[in-house]
């Protein structure tokens, strides 16, 4: 668990979102949803107003390994939807690897009900859990899964 003291800054959890997601409230909505993360991530943040939750999210996938160095190494947790790039990247899974923050790799749809190619994940191996199906709710679920862990786990 994070311990928090008068002295303790407060934790700091990255979202980072991979490619499509910006899309997320428009498209496909019987799979993920209708609410977008410019309505969501404000939701997250006043539900865990001790947490500072910071918020990323590129199609590329560059952009994506360079924002998972930048805060890997400082923040406390990391939760990580790749997109499809879970399936593909094994970049981001090497750059989940060199990190110290634990990364929890999340998926707004339960990926095992969907195509074949989506139970396949390059990035679980490298994460220290994964929670999926449970739609925006799986951020939150995230958050509360790193905010339990001991503050010295980092990904297995």
């Amino acid at each position: 668990m994070i311990p928090m003291t008068s002295d303790t800054p407060r934790p700091r959890i990255a979202v980072i979102n991979g490619p499509n997601l910006n899309l997320t409230g428009i498209r496909q909505p019987g799979i993920y949803g209708t609410t977008g993360f410019d309505s969501y991530i404000p939701a997250l943040r006043a539900a865990y107003p001790d947490v500072e939750i910071t918020y990323f999210q590129s199609n590329v996938e560059g952009e994506i390994i360079d924002e998972l160095h930048r805060v890997g190494f400082s923040a406390s947790g990391i939760v990580l939807n790749a997109g499809g790039y879970t399936h593909t990247s094994v970049a981001i899974a090497d750059a989940v690897a060199a990190i110290t923050a634990p990364v929890v790799e999340v998926h707004i749809s339960n990926v095992f009900s969907r195509e074949e190619f989506r139970h396949n994940s390059l990035l679980s191996p490298v994460a220290r859990g994964t929670i999926s199906g449970f739609g925006l709710d799986s951020y939150r679920l995230a958050v509360e899964a790193l905010l339990a862990m001991p503050a010295s786990v980092g990904n297995i």
